[in-house]
């Protein structure tokens, strides 16, 4: 098992950190919990124990406050603090929502190609860490999970479509971290498993199936159903 703390994992994917601007490290680092989940939903931070853990004055750590409320992560109180703004289970599956209909588009692009290129894209993500992550930890997993869908899209060669995906990136992460903990891993890993499996065998309405099946978990773990074009089996 990794030694890297979720924080560490995803800050460390921003380049010379070190060299950033104190105002952008704080940003970088305090955006790294809020994505990882090392700072929940309703937390409120302060701007004195972030300054005092990176080393800082709290003008920059201001800043980044104000540049994550613009994003829409924080709520600010004035010398109170930031509030994590909660992720609601609206804002959940219609993100996952998006994410169904732009991997199924990917799928159904590959299909039409041809079944090799359907093979070749499953033999890709069938060995991809996501496939099998025990020696990741959880921030790692996130981002993993991240890059396994992001693949997938991106071999149906639509520019627009992977920008659009893309685009959705600090959404997914924060949702996965709040709907996966360590223990359903050997689960989520499965699905991606299957996922790539029927891919490699040509079968596009069974990876569909696969893909619908697993981001409905992402959606349950909120604990709210996955309305009629997550689980159109579903008499909710």
């Amino acid at each position: 098992m990794s030694s890297t703390t979720p924080r560490e994992a995803v800050s460390s994917a921003t380049p010379a950190a070190a060299e950033l601007p104190a105002a952008d490290r704080a940003y970088h680092h305090v955006k790294a919990g809020l994505l990882d989940g090392s700072y929940p939903d309703g937390e409120l931070l302060s701007e004195g124990e972030v300054a005092n853990a990176l080393q800082m004055s709290r003008t920059p750590v201001r800043e980044a406050f104000l540049r994550l409320q613009t994003e829409g992560f924080l709520r600010l109180y004035p010398k109170r603090g930031a509030l994590v703004v909660p992720v609601t289970p609206t804002e959940a599956r219609a993100v996952v929502e998006a994410r169904l209909a732009l991997e199924s588009f990917a799928i159904d692009k590959l299909a039409m190609q041809s079944r090799e290129a359907m093979t070749e894209v499953g033999e890709q993500l069938a060995a991809h860490p996501a496939c099998d992550a025990a020696d990741l930890s959880d921030a790692e997993m996130h981002e993993t999970d991240r890059a396994f869908h992001a693949t997938l899209v991106a071999s149906a060669g639509n520019p627009v479509v992977a920008d659009l995906y893309n685009a959705l990136r600090d959404k997914q992460m924060r949702i996965t971290a709040m709907a996966r903990t360590h223990a359903v891993r050997p689960r989520i890993t499965q699905q991606h498993a299957h996922l790539a499996d029927a891919l490699r065998d040509g079968d596009p309405e069974l990876a569909k199936s696969r893909l619908r099946e697993h981001l409905l978990g992402t959606v349950r773990a909120f604990g709210v159903a996955g309305g009629p074009y997550l689980d159109p089996d579903s008499d909710v």
